[in-house]
């Protein structure tokens, strides 16, 4: 019997259209096909149950956030083709060596996958396939790297936001074109209007710390408004922070708090408060999220972020006089003596 194919990607463009990248080069050849569109608080569990009951993985846009994780797929992994497919900075760090990762932290996480596909000796109809999808590619790329070359990427975002990344997976298996509908440009382009309004709500609410932190509260924001909200925040205010928190309560009542910045501090206070059982998350250096428990009060997350914010600003401060410096000086004036 022919085994189940898992899809594992993550909820944002970027997933979605690497989950529709995956589909198109599966399908109908290797299916039966099941997609998971989750976040990081879920892709241990789905990758376990996956291996434990023998199907084979597809892993997009998303890392495993604990060790056992790891060295389940490392028994489980028995060499081929990869089978996980990421760009994150934290999951180069930390795992860049693993046979069964291609990472390329370069280009979203769609692009990796879908150019590991176009390097390899593909039937015909699979690579026909593909093609129409280069440029759905290209959006997300665009989009999750925050390049800001295809206006219409942000369009394609705010389809995730109004209609849900299950739709937009569906759209995109239907039609993998990048091309926007007249109603779907339409939708989008009044949303995108509407969203401007709520952004300026909630600049009139938010919590600042000094110069290292904006706090967003929950509800403030909808879903898929993050990115650009946090964008407004950094990139066009005469007076940015460090970062920008965005905290929202999930169904299940952890916090999910998204993490901007523009220097790489989102990746490293990521790696510092991420202990793998209470606190999880990952991310790139300037885009990451953090997922803590639901007892955390929105005023002891930003206390978490603002120490590792003051211990990491420590470790980065030089050393007024290093060794070395000393050492120069010696020989300068030993030279002068002279």
């Amino acid at each position: 019997m022919r085994p189940l194919i898992n899809i594992i990607s993550h909820t944002d463009l970027d997933g979605v259209v690497a989950a529709a990248v995956a589909w198109h080069a599966l399908y109908p050849d290797n299916s039966p096909l099941q997609i998971y569109l989750i976040g990081y608080g879920d892709v241990d569990n789905v990758i376990f149950d996956s291996v434990k009951s023998g199907r084979s993985l597809v892993v997009l846009d998303l890392f495993c956030q604990r060790r056992e994780t790891i060295d389940l797929i490392d028994n489980f992994f028995d060499g081929g083709s990869p089978i996980c497919f990421d760009h994150h900075k934290t999951t180069l760090e930390r795992w860049g060596n693993r046979p069964w990762l291609k990472i390329d932290t370069s280009c979203c996480a769609a692009k990796v996958y879908y150019n590991w596909l176009m390097s390899l000796e593909l039937p015909k109809n699979v690579e026909e396939r593909l093609l129409p999808l280069s440029d759905i590619v290209e959006v997300a790329n665009d989009r999750d790297l925050w390049l800001g070359q295809i206006p219409e990427s942000r369009l394609w975002q705010a389809l995730i936001t109004m209609c849900g990344p299950w739709s937009v997976l569906g759209r995109l298996i239907a039609n993998p074109s990048s091309s926007l509908s007249e109603g779907e440009y339409e939708a989008t382009a009044t949303f995108v209007r509407d969203q401007e309004e709520r952004f300026a709500t909630a600049l009139e609410r938010v919590k600042r710390f000094g110069d290292d932190l904006v706090a967003v509260g929950p509800e403030l924001l909808q879903f898929g408004d993050v990115s650009d909200f946090c964008g407004l925040i950094l990139d066009r205010s005469e007076d940015p922070p460090k970062m920008v928190a965005v905290a929202n309560k999930k169904v299940t009542g952890e916090w999910a708090v998204s993490l901007r910045s523009r220097t790489g501090l989102a990746g490293k206070i990521t790696g510092m408060l991420r202990d793998g059982k209470k606190i999880h998350g990952g991310g790139h250096g300037d885009a990451a999220a953090l997922y803590f428990p639901s007892h955390y009060s929105l005023e002891q997350i930003c206390d978490s972020i603002l120490s590792a914010i003051k211990l990491i600003s420590e470790q980065e401060t030089p050393i007024s006089m290093t060794l070395g410096d000393m050492l120069k000086n010696k020989l300068k004036q030993s030279e002068e003596r002279k």
